[in-house]
């Protein structure tokens, strides 16, 4: 009888362990699999439930369904299949270019509303100006002074302060009492002139100013388009595309301005609209044209855009109503009311993008500029090393502590402690930036941490400072990543309720706010209020078309995220 050769019973063992091994692998995969499809389509049964209260399409004729199933589904699930099966770098550029024309929408209503309630343009212009003339100064000193770095940081922070403010008058009252009772025995004021006007009170003065639409063009228009220029410039080899997308916008946004009257639009609209959305179409479909990959992506949009006007006309022409929706025109343009029919979001909505933009203006810098000095600057060794430590890990708490904490401490700090009103855009933008700085510290250190160490080191090899290292090399890298935490973390904070309660925003209120010191809303604190109304009505149709308002911001919000992500990551 023959015997088996001595390594037989290991193999066997080694093929049955990798069997095992392939086993639970497959199981953990599948597993995997169905705990996401499962969560997918939990949230996305959700949101139809919501959407189906909000827009109420069964209150449709059928002809209408049908008719923009023909003319707007059909081609939508053709091409998506086309791109699945046939052209994956098509659909990228076709869902890419949506999303960019669905962004840009949203920011030419976000520039609506600002010039609506906030500034005219000749304020917006009169800033503008007087922050030009700061960067100047700062530049001037710069090329003049170029080792003065201490002067350069007094300059850098004095220079805009003095062009926007001026040097105003300063004046102080002391009142004199009584120890005991409190009497007051007299009061002595002192008061100086004006010493400076600031450049926004001179551009004040002009005595003729151009129309407000030639402002917006020369104040947002051509700045926006520079911006996005010089992104251009940087993907090219030849250097141009600057100056071309400059003059093609101004020309394109002044015909915008001249037509838009005649189609119900003010001027001054149509061009924040043209600003908002051709620019960065045309700074996208610049770089698709250029690589010539994808092109038959921009089937889409065009799809997308004429199916939605042919549905219009073919059911208008036959006559077929259309739903009778919750979430319409008028909701977004309208306050609320005690009617349901006539309730809208509104003034809330204005106070939500003004708390955000209070938000990005205050958690963004100092979020950053904690990481950076946390990563780049802090030692790594000796006794503040340990404080250090002691501070990162007081970071992490802090990023779980629940929101309702920050609320009682936005109240303590901003209302009782520096003695702000309560329920203003202020306090609401400050109190939810403190709950998410920790995010943006957090999110912010793991971009600087993820720039390679051998980049910092030819820097420094090259005679760099620091600073410069820090500025030309760790931040260009980081900042896609940094940009991606921060809007992940507005996204949480545009939604949340618990703080708004305890600083005193209002349940509902019927004018939007006209300023950073005014009574205020919010889009989450205003559902909230419909929650708990008695009449069904605003339980299942009011509030599921703010739900939908709300959800579509931070859809928008976190997919700009993973756009910047993915570029990020093909970027290295």
């Amino acid at each position: 009888m023959a015997s088996e050769p001595a390594g037989a019973d290991v193999v066997e063992e080694r093929e049955t362990t990798a069997d095992v091994s392939r086993l639970r692998g497959r199981v953990f995969k599948w597993v995997s699999a169905a705990a996401t499809v499962f969560g997918i389509t939990v949230v996305a049964g959700l949101l139809l439930y919501v959407a189906n209260d909000a827009l109420r399409p069964s209150s449709a004729d059928l002809g209408w369904g049908l008719t923009f199933a023909a003319t707007l589904g059909l081609p939508m699930v053709a091409l998506a299949a086309y791109y699945l099966t046939r052209d994956r770098a098509a659909g990228r550029v076709a869902y890419e270019t949506t999303g960019v024309l669905a962004v840009g929408l949203i920011t030419a209503g976000g520039f609506v509303i600002l010039f609506r309630e906030l500034a005219t343009p000749v304020k917006w212009l009169a800033l503008v100006v007087a922050l030009g003339v700061g960067a100047g100064a700062i530049i001037i000193h710069a090329r003049l002074r170029p080792a003065a770095a201490l002067e350069r940081l007094v300059v850098s922070i004095l220079a805009p302060l003095l062009a926007v403010l001026g040097v105003p008058a300063i004046s102080v009252e002391h009142t004199v009492a009584l120890p005991l009772s409190g009497t007051k025995l007299f009061a002595v004021t002192f008061a100086t002139p004006r010493l400076l006007p600031s450049v926004r009170d001179l551009v004040f003065l002009i005595p003729v100013l151009p129309v407000d639409w030639m402002l917006l063009v020369g104040t947002v228009t051509v700045p926006v388009s520079f911006a996005y220029g010089r992104f251009v410039v940087s993907r090219r080899d030849d250097g141009r595309g600057r100056y071309e997308l400059v003059g093609g916008t101004v020309v394109v946004a002044t015909v915008v301005a001249l037509v838009a009257p005649l189609v119900g639009v003010t001027p001054e609209n149509g061009v924040l609209l043209a600003t908002a959305v051709l620019v960065p179409s045309a700074a996208y479909l610049e770089g698709v044209v250029r690589r010539d990959e994808g092109l038959l992506g921009l089937l889409f949009p065009v799809a997308v855009v004429l199916g939605g006007v042919a549905g219009v006309a073919i059911t208008g022409t036959l006559g077929f109503a259309g739903p009778d929706p919750w979430l319409d025109w008028g909701f977004l343009t309208s306050a609320t009311s005690r009617n349901p029919a006539d309730a809208g979001i509104y003034p809330a909505l204005v106070g939500s993008v003004l708390i955000v933009l209070v938000i990005a203006l205050t958690a963004f810098p100092v979020g950053v500029g904690a990481a950076i000095y946390l990563e780049e600057y802090a030692p790594s060794s000796g006794r503040l090393a340990r404080l250090v430590e002691l501070v990162e890990i007081n970071i992490g708490n802090l990023a779980g502590v629940p929101s309702i904490v920050y609320g009682l401490l936005g109240l303590a700090l901003f209302v009782q402690g520096i003695g702000l009103r309560s329920g203003i855009v202020i306090v609401g933008g400050l109190t939810v930036g403190l709950l998410i700085l920790p995010i943006v510290i957090i999110s912010a250190q793991e971009a600087v941490r993820a720039v390679p160490d051998s980049r910092r080191q030819a820097s420094y090899g090259m005679g760099a400072t620091r600073w410069q290292t820090t500025r030309n090399v760790v931040l260009p890298e980081a900042l896609p990543g940094i940009l991606t935490g921060t809007i992940l973390a507005l996204g949480r904070a545009i939604g949340e309720t618990a703080p708004l309660l305890m600083i005193g925003i209002a349940s509902s209120v019927r004018s939007p706010p006209s300023g950073f010191f005014s009574k205020t809303g919010a889009m989450p604190r205003q559902i909230f209020s419909w929650s708990s109304e008695i009449q069904p009505e605003f339980r299942f149709g009011v509030l599921a078309a703010g739900v939908i308002v709300l959800v579509a911001v931070l859809l928008i919000m976190n997919g700009t995220a993973i756009v910047l992500r993915n570029r990020y990551q093909r970027s290295n």
